[in-house]
């Protein structure tokens, strides 16, 4: 057998009993696999408090395998919140953000793996938060706390927040932010001030105000196109008719460039993968890379929404970043194609079997209309995967009925049948036997 073997077929041999003590054995050797499996445990339980108990055995040195355990807790949070679990997962989420951002604090390597964790515990919670909000004002503290006081990791998006902080939330950070732009200090306050009103500006909609922040901002390409955008988007297309004339006629004077805003004028000049790797590495180096990515990221999404080209260069974008979770989540939200979504689902299958299976059907629909005896036996190749997908995903009942309407709706294409049979795949009886050749 050689190096490159696939050992699934071999394995769907053994039953369960070998197969756990196989798999008992490689965990003993593997503390890694074990942990994985331990929250996997946990999960299947519904037992949050177990989550708990085993992110207290996580080393917190920084190490890699504390990066590792931390993975597997964030896996843990990301499988319930995706079965829609009915647990309280904010504490959870929360308390791995925190414990993350100490264990970097204590290192100062805000780059890695580890800050990649960071920026997906926070998505996470989040998601919790939406899921189960909490009280609105602990929030909104917990929220100035990170960005006035914190070590200037994690950067706080308001948007993934808005629903759970609410109108009592969104007014105590408004509050707080009012306060410290009036108090007229220079520094990392005031910066993090700014940031935070041109974010509230935009959640809370208020567009006078927004237009008001960016305008006073240096002139820059990308944040001429915003204001236009943002007035085109309330409707007021004279304001940013006039808005883009003034921009386009502007004298502005010559300034000196570093290598990251020779990049960053690049990009904005032609926003896509190719423009986004070279300012990536260019920010990296100048250690502008956190700020640069969010600004960069948002104008991949706002182009995303244009159509599915632009949603696929923003996947690739996402693919490169070592971020295929939220690649897949910009497939599905801003519709990439048919291929890209079905390339993501590959990848994607095999650790989250239900969320793929809508694009795999979508697939075989899509190969049946070809009505070509080589696009039939792909789609009976796809059915097989689609029925693996449903038992992984403990609905092979949901599978039985979409193949039992399907063989219905398309019970005279005889080919699609004889291919479907010839998978081995049992055709329901209440199914009868096709008449006409298709």
């Amino acid at each position: 057998m050689s190096p490159h073997s696939d050992l699934r077929p071999y394995l769907r041999t053994l039953d369960a009993e070998t197969l756990a003590d196989l798999l008992h054995a490689q965990a003993e050797r593997d503390p890694e696999l074990r942990h994985s499996l331990e929250l996997r445990a946990a999960t299947q339980s519904g037992d949050v408090s177990e989550a708990h108990r085993l992110l207290d055995t996580a080393v917190t040195d920084g190490n890699v395998e504390y990066t590792a355990k931390i993975g597997a807790v964030l896996d843990t949070l990301q499988r319930m919140l995706d079965a829609g679990s009915r647990a309280d997962l904010a504490p959870l989420a929360r308390r791995t953000v925190d414990d993350i951002s100490e264990v970097l604090e204590q290192s100062g390597d805000h780059a890695g793996d580890l800050a990649d964790r960071l920026d997906r515990a926070v998505e996470l919670y989040a998601r919790a938060c939406a899921a189960r909000p909490p009280d609105p004002e602990k929030l909104a503290d917990w929220i100035l706390e990170v960005e006035f006081d914190g070590p200037g990791r994690p950067v706080i998006d308001l948007a993934e927040f808005a629903t759970a902080l609410g109108e009592p939330g969104l007014k105590r950070i408004k509050s707080t932010v009012d306060d410290i732009l009036a108090a007229n200090g220079p520094g990392h306050r005031r910066d993090v001030a700014e940031r935070l009103r041109e974010q509230l500006a935009e959640v809370l909609g208020d567009v006078d105000e927004l237009v008001a922040i960016l305008s006073a901002k240096p002139p820059r390409v990308d944040v001429s196109l915003k204001i236009v955008r943002v007035l085109r988007a309330a409707g007021r297309h004279s304001e940013a008719i006039a808005h883009a004339a003034r921009a386009l006629t502007h004298d502005k004077q010559p300034q000196p460039e570093d290598e990251t805003s020779r990049r960053r004028k690049d990009f904005d000049a032609k926003p896509g993968p190719e423009t986004y790797a070279a300012l990536r590495e260019a920010a990296t180096k100048d250690g502008k890379w956190t700020v640069q990515r969010r600004e960069a990221l948002a104008r991949l999404r706002e182009r995303a929404a244009e159509g599915a080209e632009q949603a696929d260069e923003l996947v690739r974008v996402l693919l490169e970043d070592g971020r295929p979770d939220e690649a897949w989540r910009a497939g599905v939200r801003f519709g990439a194609s048919a291929e890209f979504k079905l390339e993501l689902a590959e990848q994607r299958a095999a650790e989250h079997p239900a969320e793929t299976i809508p694009v795999f059907r979508e697939h075989v629909d899509e190969l049946i209309e070809r009505k070509d005896p080589q696009a039939y036996q792909e789609a009976a190749r796809r059915l097989k995967l689609l029925r693996t997908l449903h038992k992984r995903a403990e609905t092979p009942g949901e599978f039985t009925a979409y193949l039992a309407a399907l063989v219905e709706n398309h019970r005279r294409k005889t080919r699609l049948i004889t291919e479907i049979r010839a998978a081995r795949i049992a055709i329901p009886k209440a199914v009868t036997s096709p008449r006409t050749p298709r």
